[in-house]
């Protein structure tokens, strides 16, 4: 058995083994990340969603001689801090489970560190499949340096421990602001495109046989059709000898390329009920919450999309550096259950006052 601090042990035993067996929707508890984690059933967990401290940036007020994450001396041992809480989490992770990881760089002795990267790779290393990286533009930023731009983007990566991971793609889809409609007695979609083009490049193509031309048509009506039936918003059309693959003509590489050889056609389709977000989210951090000293506080807009894509409904989503509770209550919110840790006894109190000011809208 593992030496966790006895102040803690009876609330993690209590609370987490209630949210645990769905018996209550939450717990933050006060305590060391790595000490709890361990204590926390194998596969027990939907969801990460998390922003550690970072490296070398700035003091946190915790009463505990522990090991605090961010306080190291060499921003390698920082990474190797990192990588051990993340192996834990790997471990109670269900097979199908996720984990969001925020963290931003860090310029030290006049060179940019690449931390993000620093600690993907040696997760990656240990097993951690990288999904997504995605670019959290927050709008605005300050900078005293002269001599380099600004930096107001942070990275948010997205993990997976196998590769078949839960992940409900229409609950974050975001609908298409223009449909397709009937002009002169025929179907246009979203953007203008009736068809009438492409008719006319497979009539005339030189370089489809007239087999592939029948289908090229045939395929065609159906799109023309799905777009009438409201199925589609909008679609684009790629006809051997035409247009090109959209990333690359070498077969070895593009799907897409292979499908022009083998059919001479391909479509790329918006059906009607949107698109997945891209890449890029801007998203201003959340300010309301700055008065209480904490400095970095998940603007909730940023949780919305992990929790509902990556949580079944009445999953757990847990937080090892919950700070204020942002993750939690955006979870619960959701329609979620939630854990969060912290190792500031002030931050976990104040997110314990957080959701219950919250609470007559939650519960």
């Amino acid at each position: 058995m593992l030496n966790v601090n006895y102040k803690y042990k009876n609330e993690i035993d209590f609370d987490i083994s209630q949210v645990i067996k769905n018996e209550n929707y939450y717990t933050f508890i006060c305590g060391d990340s790595l000490e709890i984690l361990q204590e926390i059933p194998d596969e027990s967990i939907n969801c990460v969603v998390t922003s550690p401290p970072y490296w070398n940036l700035r003091e946190y007020d915790v009463a505990t001689d522990s090991n605090v994450i961010g306080n190291e001396l060499d921003y390698l041992d920082y990474v190797k801090s990192l990588t051990k809480i993340f192996d834990e989490i790997k471990r109670i992770l269900t097979k199908d489970g996720s984990l969001w990881l925020n963290l931003g760089d860090k310029y030290y002795n006049k060179e940019l560190l690449g931390m993000p990267w620093r600690v993907a790779l040696s997760m990656m290393d240990n097993g951690w499949i990288l999904r997504n990286d995605v670019i959290w533009d927050q709008m605005k930023g300050t900078q005293s340096s002269k001599d380099r731009l600004r930096d107001v983007y942070e990275h948010i990566f997205h993990f997976v421990k196998s590769k078949k991971y839960y992940y409900a793609h229409d609950e974050i889809r975001i609908a298409p602001v223009r449909k397709a409609k009937m002009y002169n007695g025929e179907i246009v979609s979203a953007t203008g495109v009736s068809g009438k083009k492409y008719r006319k490049q497979i009539e005339e193509s030189t370089a489809l046989s007239d087999v592939e031309k029948q289908e090229a048509s045939k395929a065609l009506d159906e799109i023309l059709n799905d777009l009438t039936e409201g199925k589609l918003v909008d679609f684009r059309m790629t006809i051997r000898g035409e247009q090109r693959a959209f990333h690359s003509n070498n077969t070895n590489i593009s799907g897409r390329a292979k499908e022009l050889e083998t059919k001479g056609f391909y479509f790329i389709k918006m059906g009607a009920n949107g698109h997945l977000p891209s890449d890029i989210w801007r998203i201003a951090p959340e300010d309301t919450w700055r008065k209480d000293a904490h400095y970095a506080v998940f603007p909730e807009e940023l949780l919305v999309n992990p929790v509902k894509a990556t949580c079944p409904e009445n999953g757990i989503v847990l937080d090892p550096f919950s700070g204020t509770g942002s993750t939690v209550i955006t979870a619960v919110k959701l329609g979620r259950r939630g854990i969060g840790i912290d190792l500031s006894e002030y931050y976990t109190n104040l997110a314990k006052q957080r959701i219950k000011q919250i609470g007559k809208t939650l519960f």
